[in-house]
């Protein structure tokens, strides 16, 4: 760096050597910041001294620039460019015409005077234009034009200007453009920076509506922002609609199945000695037949001693989509206010209490049950109803619905006026359905209603609560038809309804 660059040193401007020496007076006097403007807006020709002067050697070189002192060994690492001789005794106009190279280093003693002020050349090239030279000047400073590696003083900043001066004047004398980074002492001109181009004539900035012909090609004839606006809307709304059609039509459905329970047996040990809570079968997978997750629902105890627990059954309730009551022991007479006519008919009380509550829950969360067997007997209690605590006893007229074959023993239906089961069925020439129980309805509940019964006694056979969108019970046991041979009733249609409800309604 220069003394003229170090910003702590005065700023004092050089001393010519034919000033010294007592040369022509014809020499051109060195540009300064208030002297270039007004030299150049009176001069209309190129002037030169009489004999170049040979820069004064100096400390260090100029970066970015040629070296600064002739002595010092030129430095592979710095771009130098020869400066250039005029022929001696040419005249000056022959001098303009001839080409000149875009731009030629400065040094504190070379002239430089241009056609046109630091201003003009300023705002020629920057179309955007400042509006004086000293605008220009801070412009070049705050781009970082100066010196190698940091921010260029005043007197960088006026050596800059004059050197971009000189390069628009060689410029407009070729007629071609200076080259970015030839003039300047910092090896940039004085125009826009290259991240920021120019557009001449009015031209369009690329990617501008204008540059594209108008409205963006993919827009339709005629279109407005409203008309853009109702579409977006339209597009967002449907693909709302297809994720929530998505969500309640292949959502997994998840259907509970309530306990089956085995009470410990005195003197035994083992298993045989804990309750034990399970699930049929065959029940299981009769559901899980229709690609939906089964769950078996146990009992839940708050009250318990060794393991309390707050889950209680109107959680199982409000998660799951559906409910199904297997079959097993009887419902205890005490549950619908009778006493049992004989000790093996006192059925399972605790089933009883567990599964009613179950019941009950589902119903006023409006979601589907379906009773098999003891679950048909089950709903018609839960509603007010009562049973036959054994079929044999209070209907002798009655045939065997439980025998020693057990699942194969059979009998034929007849379904009522008006019911939704044989709706759901179809037309069948003879329904042929298996019987295995001893107990049956007797006293219908409220807002119950017969479905269907055995064609050879009239014994209850299926039954369903109107006030629900889906609380039905059959008696026979529907998932043992299709191992028990192609002329049972196949009550597939029936678990299809019952799976449509418990989608329709888990919400």
């Amino acid at each position: 760096m220069t003394d003229a660059q170090d910003p702590k040193s005065p700023q004092q401007p050089p001393k010519s050597p034919e000033a010294d020496t007592g040369a022509s007076k014809s020499a051109a006097k060195p540009v300064t910041p208030e002297s270039s403007s007004s030299t150049s807006t009176t001069s209309t020709e190129y002037v030169e001294g009489a004999t170049p002067a040979s820069p004064r050697a100096t400390g260090k070189p100029v970066g970015g620039t040629a070296e600064g002192s002739a002595e010092m060994p030129p430095n592979p690492d710095t771009l130098t460019r020869p400066v250039h001789q005029p022929e001696p005794g040419a005249s000056a106009d022959a001098r303009a015409e001839k080409p000149q190279p875009p731009a030629t280093p400065l040094t504190p003693s070379t002239p430089a005077v241009s056609q046109k002020s630091v201003a003009e050349v300023a705002s020629d090239s920057n179309p955007i234009g400042a509006p004086s030279a000293a605008a220009s000047r801070e412009d070049v400073k705050a781009a970082g034009v100066g010196s190698a590696g940091g921010t260029i003083d005043a007197g960088a900043s006026a050596s800059s200007t004059q050197a971009g001066a000189t390069g628009a004047a060689a410029s407009a004398a070729t007629g071609g453009t200076a080259p970015a980074g030839a003039s300047g002492s910092g090896g940039s001109g004085g125009g826009e920076p290259p991240h920021q181009p120019t557009f001449g004539g009015g031209a369009p900035r690329p990617g501008s509506p204008a540059s594209m012909g108008g409205a963006p090609s993919y827009l339709q004839a005629g279109d407005s922002p409203w008309s853009v606006l109702r579409r977006i809307v339209g597009a967002r709304f449907r693909a709302w609609y297809d994720r929530a059609g998505q969500r309640i039509t292949q959502r997994t459905l998840k259907i509970g199945i309530s306990a089956r329970i085995f009470h410990p047996e005195p003197g035994n040990k083992g298993l045989r000695s804990k309750t034990l809570q399970y699930l049929e079968e065959s029940i299981a997978h009769w559901v899980m037949s229709r690609d939906v997750l089964v769950f078996m629902i146990p009992t839940v105890d708050t009250q318990g001693q060794l393991h309390p627990s707050h889950i209680r059954l109107h959680d199982y309730a409000k998660h799951l989509d559906g409910l199904v009551l297997q079959g097993g022991a009887d419902v205890a007479p005490l549950t619908y206010s009778e006493v049992a006519t004989r000790h093996e008919w006192q059925g399972d009380r605790m089933r009883d209490m567990y599964e009613l509550e179950l019941l009950h829950e589902f119903v006023e969360q409006g979601k589907p049950i379906l009773g098999v067997c003891r679950g048909c007997q089950l709903i018609n209690v839960a509603f007010g109803g009562t049973l036959h605590q054994d079929i044999a006893t209070d209907l002798p007229e009655a045939i065997p619905h439980v025998t020693e074959t057990y699942e194969h023993n059979r009998h034929t239906l007849t379904f009522t006026e008006g019911s939704s089961l044989a709706q759901m069925l179809g037309p069948v020439d003879v329904p042929i359905v298996n019987s295995i129980h001893h107990q049956s309805v007797k006293t219908l509940g409220r807002d119950l209603s017969v479905e269907a019964v055995c064609a050879e006694d009239g014994v209850v056979e299926a039954i369903r609560y109107r006030k629900a969108p889906f609380v039905m019970g059959l008696q026979w046991h529907p998932e043992f038809h299709r191992a028990g041979g192609p002329e049972f009733l196949d009550c597939t249609p029936v678990l299809d309804n019952f799976l449509r409800a418990a989608r329709e309604t888990r919400f």
